[in-house]
C-alpha cells in the first residue's frame, strides 16, 4: 500500500481521538461516582479568622438537604419537570457560632467499679464546753462499806494510842499535889506544843484555873473532867458537822474537795464516797485533777469498789470542764451526790488559786456548790492554818477534813483550825484503811486525847 494512504489513516485516527477525548472527559465529570472523595469539612477555630474560613468553604448554591444523620446532609433530587426554585428571600443563613477552643477530648476509659471502703470509726474526744469526757460506767458494788454511825468510837483505841503522850502529860500535871504557877505554865506549854494555839491555850488554862480556884478542888479526876469540859467547849460541840449530800430537786448535791499537794486529797475523795454510800447515797466522782497522771486512775479504783461512776478528762485538760461535765452527768443519771476532786495547789501560787476559783464558778452554772471541803494534813500543825486561810479567801470553805490524825499529829490542831477559821472539822482520817475516815465527834475525840 502506498505510504500516502498510511499517513492519511493516521491523520483520521488522530482527529477522531481529539474529538472523542473532550466528550469522554465531560461525560466522566457529569456521571455520578461512588468513589469520589468527600470534600474536606472545615475545622472550627476561634476568632473572626476562623469564621471567615468556614464561610469561604461553603458552596455558592447549596442544594436542598435533609438531615439523615448527625452532621451528614444527603442530596435530594428535584422532581422531573419542576421549575427551578427561586432563591429564597428569607433571612440570610444564621450566623455560625464558634465555641472557644476546647481541649481535645480524651478517650474515656471505663469507670472502675466502686469499691466499698470501710471508713474509720469516729472517735469522740473529751470536753466542756470543750470535748465530751470519758465516763466510766457504774459497775456492780463490790464492797459494802461499814456504817458510819459510831465509826469514830470504834477507832477510839487507835486515836488514843497516837495521842497518848499528850494525854498522859496533861494528866500527870493535873495529878500533882499542889497546882502552883509553875504547874500551870507547864500545862500551857503542853497545850501549845500540841498545836492548840497560843490564844486558845490561854483561854482554856485561865478558865480551868478559875474553876479550880472557885471550887477549891485538887482532885486529879475532877481536874481531868474540868479539862475535858474546857477542851470540848473549845471544839464547839453545837456546830453543824453533817455533810450536805442530799439532792435539791433534780440537781444532785455537789461536794468540791480542795487542798494542797500531799495532803491525801484524792484518797480522801474515795473515802468520802464510801462514807456517803454507807449512809445510803448514790455517788458520782469527778476527776478534775488532770495535772497528776495517776489521780484519775486512783479515783477510778476507789469508785469501782462501791459501784460509782467516774467522769474524767484528757491529761493536762481543763479541770473546770471536767467538773462541769461531772455535774451534768450527775443530773442526767439522777445520783444523790457528785464529789469533785481538784488538783493540789500551793497556797502561795496566785495563778493556781485563781484556777481553783474558776472551777467553782463553772460548776455553779448548774447551781450552788453545797459543800467545799478543805483537806489538811494534821501532821503539818500550825502551817496548815495558813493554807486554810488562803483557801477560804478563794472558795467558800464549809468544812475541814483532817487526815493522818492517827500518826504523829498533835490533836490540838483540831481546836486551832476551828477557832482560827470558824469552820467546823467534819471528817477525820484515823488510818490507811478504806473505812478509816470517820465523821468527827468532839466528845469521843476529847476522851481519846485524855485517855489514860
Amino acid at each position: 500500500m502506498p505510504p500516502e494512504i498510511w499517513y492519511l489513516g493516521l491523520l483520521l485516527i488522530a482527529a477522531g481521538a481529539a474529538a472523542i477525548v473532550p466528550a469522554v472527559r465531560k461525560w466522566d465529570r457529569e456521571a455520578p461516582s461512588e468513589t469520589r472523595p468527600e470534600p474536606r469539612r472545615p475545622v472550627a477555630r476561634s476568632g473572626t479568622a476562623a469564621a471567615e474560613a468556614v464561610k469561604a468553604t461553603r458552596p455558592k448554591a447549596a442544594p436542598t438537604t435533609a438531615p439523615t444523620g448527625p452532621g451528614r446532609p444527603t442530596k435530594v433530587a428535584p422532581k422531573p419537570g419542576a421549575k427551578p426554585a427561586k432563591a429564597p428571600t428569607a433571612p440570610p443563613a444564621p450566623e455560625v457560632r464558634v465555641r472557644p477552643p476546647a481541649p481535645q477530648p480524651e478517650v474515656a476509659e471505663p469507670a472502675p467499679e466502686p469499691v466499698a471502703v470501710e471508713e474509720p470509726a469516729v472517735v469522740e474526744e473529751p470536753v466542756a464546753v470543750e470535748e465530751p469526757v470519758l465516763v466510766e460506767e457504774r459497775v456492780e458494788v463490790l464492797e459494802r462499806p461499814a456504817p458510819t454511825a459510831g465509826r469514830m468510837a470504834r477507832l477510839r483505841a487507835r486515836l488514843a494510842k497516837s495521842q497518848n503522850v499528850f494525854g498522859r502529860g496533861l494528866l500527870a500535871l493535873l495529878a500533882r499535889d499542889r497546882l502552883d504557877e509553875e504547874t500551870w505554865e507547864e500545862i500551857e506549854d503542853t497545850l501549845i506544843s500540841a498545836d492548840v494555839g497560843v490564844e486558845a491555850t490561854t483561854e482554856i488554862v485561865d478558865r480551868l484555873r478559875e474553876r479550880a480556884r472557885v471550887l477549891g478542888t485538887s482532885d486529879a479526876a475532877e481536874l481531868r473532867q474540868m479539862l475535858a469540859d474546857e477542851l470540848l467547849e473549845a471544839l464547839d460541840p453545837a456546830a453543824d458537822r453533817s455533810l450536805r449530800a442530799t439532792p435539791t430537786g433534780d440537781r444532785p448535791a455537789v461536794l468540791l474537795v480542795v487542798g494542797v499537794n500531799g495532803s491525801g486529797k484524792t484518797t480522801t475523795c474515795g473515802k468520802i464516797a464510801r462514807v456517803l454510800v454507807a449512809d445510803g447515797h448514790s455517788v458520782l466522782l469527778g476527776a478534775a485533777d488532770t495535772f497528776r497522771a495517776a489521780a484519775a486512775d486512783q479515783l477510778a479504783t476507789w469508785a469501782s469498789r462501791v459501784g460509782a461512776e467516774v467522769v474524767r478528762g484528757p491529761e493536762k485538760g481543763d479541770p473546770a470542764a471536767v467538773a462541769f461535765d461531772a455535774v451534768r452527768r450527775g443530773i442526767e443519771t439522777g445520783v444523790d451526790t457528785v464529789v469533785i476532786d481538784t488538783a493540789g495547789r500551793l497556797q502561795n501560787k496566785v495563778g493556781l488559786m485563781d484556777e481553783l476559783g474558776k472551777v467553782k464558778r463553772v460548776v455553779e452554772k448548774h447551781g450552788p456548790v453545797d459543800e467545799t471541803l478543805l483537806v489538811l494534813d494534821a501532821t503539818t500543825g500550825q502551817n496548815g492554818l495558813e493554807q486554810a486561810r488562803v483557801f477560804t479567801e478563794v472558795v467558800n470553805v464549809t468544812g475541814v477534813v483532817l487526815t493522818k490524825l492517827d500518826g504523829t499529829a498533835k490533836g490540838g490542831i483540831v481546836i486551832a483550825v476551828q477557832r482560827k477559821l470558824g469552820i467546823p472539822v467534819k471528817l477525820v482520817g484515823l488510818g490507811e484503811g478504806p473505812d478509816d475516815l470517820a465523821p468527827f465527834e468532839p466528845k469521843v475525840f476529847v476522851d481519846a486525847l485524855l485517855a489514860q
